[in-house]
């Protein structure tokens, strides 16, 4: 490694940062590797006592659970506000954030979360913006199949979409008279749309719903755009195009807008270890930044070249230039308080904070949008928005408010440029929710429930207290219902309507999306003006949602409402004697996630995938989810619901499972043939073993370790 400002830096990092991230930016590579030393050494110090906090406490409350057991919710609730844990109060106020960009503060819609290390995935989730609803219904389970799908396009499928399209426009854009099925040609000009039956000419019923067009050209082809809850649709005119043929009026495709923002994470679904990984993540951002990003990959048989779309430009209802953007606003998070990073040491061999060196590289890579150096725009208003998550607390919230603002001046940076999005997964977060949001009160553009890490952190937090429920009961327990009610609560009393996200978690069911149409619609009638989706297919059909829910008025129908706080403090503990078959069931089940999950994650550096669950449902998982399954089975490890001997024969058979459900993944590192000798198998064993002693119940130290074992012996 080479020094820089007394930091030894990874020379890949190092050649990334000084041969690329800073080429186009006034700053030199000595200014940068000082400037990060300088915040290391600050900020530091301060993460050491914030991360200590977290311990003591938790050794209070499991010092007050081996003595009280769950005690009564009044004994609890009096403990915690002495122990500092909870506020006394936990009042809403206004937030004052400016300059943000209206898909944050006006737009309802999807949300994308992506993987930085993979610029493929990245291309696609930016370029999600708009989706085709043809495509979204076409390919997946939205529209049940009757006959297997011929080669190449199958008309009969082609009519099926073609008639649920006409169903969907007919509901979300109703014309004064008759129905899109019965259309045969639409056109559109500044006055407005017309669209010719056989009857004769009629227009949309609500004519505020038309936005906009493209003129045809000579060849038929053009477009009409509506729009519907701040969400546009264009109708694809291509009379000459397969499916155009097909159409009654010649409409090749309906496009939505769909994922609205998206997320691209540094975090829970990456596994970056190392400078190197670090190093490529990084890349991907800035590439965005710059608008410069391009993947090359064989589709079809033939190589395509990825890069980011382009703005949309129509002529306007009033006969002005319309441009919509073709990309999704793009936020970037960064890790959370607790990660260190090898990529950079100290003078004395000790890792960097590595939420302190995502702060400043994703900034300064953003700094190329922010002048207007890429080659197209991504916030308008001027903003960066980096999600953090992993915070526990308002003091930790405040912690980086302070590193934003020291990361703006050794950019250069307005101030209050840096906003943030607070991840709400932690517990004693979520039960001091407005104390958290009111110490970003001038930076907050988002509150996200995080309900799968949250579940961890509660099962972590209440170890002592008893066995807690099985992993699927905690969807109907009494805190987790209260905690995703009071979220919206919080944010609606904080001012968040209209200038900021309120968001919902992740449809773990990338393949399921007949479950999710009908499911994921109650997380905006719940007032949610985004939530995750696992792809830009999922994207567009969560779109139809919110073109069906009006989330600004949910708002006016929530405001004032006030979930109980001391229902967060409800512990979601075991009160019935479970049957020998249920504890089986329920540790194969966990045994089975945490090793499919390891696996990749260890033995693939892959961060985020699709992984069989043991009925072979493929379900999307990342670090989120293998924090409940290993603290769930360390929890009943530590209360004698199970014993070691049990989990290890358990993990040991899954095992194998795993390998028979992985056969044929290229460079899969099977596990069952040498469970000794597999890095993947003892990380996932470990997860477990030392689940009860792991800081907050994360799973980044054991993760990382076998990892870097595995890429050695690799």
């Amino acid at each position: 490694m080479a020094s820089n400002a007394g930091l030894q830096v990874d020379p890949q990092l190092r050649q990334f940062v000084e041969g690329e991230l800073l080429t186009g930016l006034d700053l030199g590579p000595e200014a940068f590797w000082h400037a990060l030393a300088d915040l290391q050494a600050r900020f530091a110090p301060r993460i050491s006592e914030l991360l200590a906090r977290r311990d003591e406490l938790q050794a209070r409350i499991d010092d007050w659970h081996a003595t009280h057991g769950a005690g009564t919710p009044q004994q609890y609730r009096a403990f915690l506000v002495e122990l500092g844990y909870l506020l006394p109060t936990d009042d809403a106020a206004p937030i004052s954030v400016g300059d943000v960009d209206p898909e944050i503060a006006e737009i309802p819609g999807p949300q994308l979360v992506v993987p930085a290390t993979v610029p493929r995935y990245a291309l696609n989730a930016a370029n999600a913006r708009w989706g085709s609803l043809y495509d979204a219904l076409y390919g997946t389970d939205a529209l049940p199949s009757d006959h297997e799908l011929a080669p190449g396009y199958d008309e009969q499928r082609g009519a099926q979409v073609i008639a649920a399209a006409d169903a969907l426009l007919d509901e979300l854009f109703p014309l004064a008279a008759g129905s899109h099925a019965e259309a045969r040609s639409y056109t559109a000009d500044e006055r407005g749309l017309v669209v010719f039956l056989p009857g004769g000419e009629t227009g949309l019923a609500d004519s505020a719903q038309f936005a906009g067009f493209r003129g045809a050209d000579g060849d038929g082809r053009g477009g009409v755009l509506l729009r519907r809850n701040g969400l546009h649709v264009e109708l694809t005119i291509d009379p000459a195009h397969r499916v155009g043929r097909q159409h009654h009026a010649g409409v090749a495709d309906v496009l939505l807008e769909s994922a609205i923002t998206t997320i691209v994470d540094l975090e829970d679904s990456v596994a970056t270890v190392d400078g190197e990984d670090k190093t490529n993540a990084y890349r991907t951002w800035l590439g965005l930044m710059t608008g410069e990003l391009t993947a090359t990959f064989v589709k079809g048989g033939k190589e395509t070249v990825r890069s980011v779309h382009a703005d949309r430009e129509y002529t306007g209802a009033g006969g002005d230039p319309l441009t919509l953007p073709g990309r999704s606003l793009l936020l970037v998070r960064n890790v959370g308080h607790h990660m260190t990073t090898s990529a950079v040491r100290t003078a004395d061999g000790a890792e960097v904070a590595e939420g302190v060196l995502d702060a400043l590289v994703t900034a300064a890579a953003a700094r190329y949008d922010l002048a207007g150096a890429g080659r197209h725009s991504n916030s308008r208003a001027g903003s960066v928005y980096i999600v953090k998550p992993k915070q526990h607390g308002p003091d930790e919230v405040a912690l980086t408010v302070e590193l934003f603002a020291a990361v703006e001046e050794k950019l250069g940076l307005p101030a209050k440029t840096l906003k943030i999005g607070i991840m709400d997964e932690e517990r004693r977060t979520s039960v001091n929710l407005a104390h958290a949001v009111a110490a970003a009160a001038d930076r907050v553009i988002f509150v996200n429930t995080g309900f799968l890490d949250r579940t961890g952190d509660e099962i972590h937090t209440c170890f002592a207290a008893g066995p807690v429920i099985p992993k699927g009961d905690m969807k109907s327990s009494v805190w987790l219902g209260s905690y995703e009610d009071r979220n919206v609560d919080v944010a609606l009393g904080s001012s968040f309507a209209h200038r900021a996200q309120i968001g919902k978690g992740m449809w773990a069911k990338p393949a399921a999306m007949a479950d999710m149409l009908e499911q994921k619609v109650a997380q905006p009638r719940q007032g949610a003006n985004c939530a995750w989706v696992p792809s830009p297919t999922a994207a567009t059909l969560h779109a139809l949602h919110y073109l069906r829910t009006d989330v600004h008025g949910v708002w006016n129908e929530l405001a004032g409402r006030a979930t109980d706080r001391d229902r967060l403090l409800v512990l979601p503990l075991l009160d019935r004697e479970l049957s020998t078959e249920e504890a089986t069931h329920e540790l194969e089940t966990n045994a089975q996630s945490i090793l499919g999950y390891v696996v990749r994650w260890v033995g693939l550096g892959i961060g985020c995938s699709t992984v069989p669950d043991l009925e072979g449902v493929g379900l999307m998982e990342d670090r989120a989810t293998l924090r409940i399954s290993s603290q769930l089975i360390a929890n009943w490890l530590h209360h004698g619901v199970v014993d070691e001997r049990t989990v290890r024969d358990t993990f040991a058979r899954m095992a194998a499972l795993v390998d028979e459900q992985n056969e044929g993944e290229p460079g899969y590192p099977p596990m069952a043939k040498d469970l000794e000798g597999s890095e993947s198998f003892q990380a996932a064993l470990e997860l477990v073993l030392t689940g009860r002693t792991e800081p907050n119940g994360y799973t980044e130290r054991v993760l990382t370790s076998w990892r870097q074992k595995a890429k050695q012996r690799a």
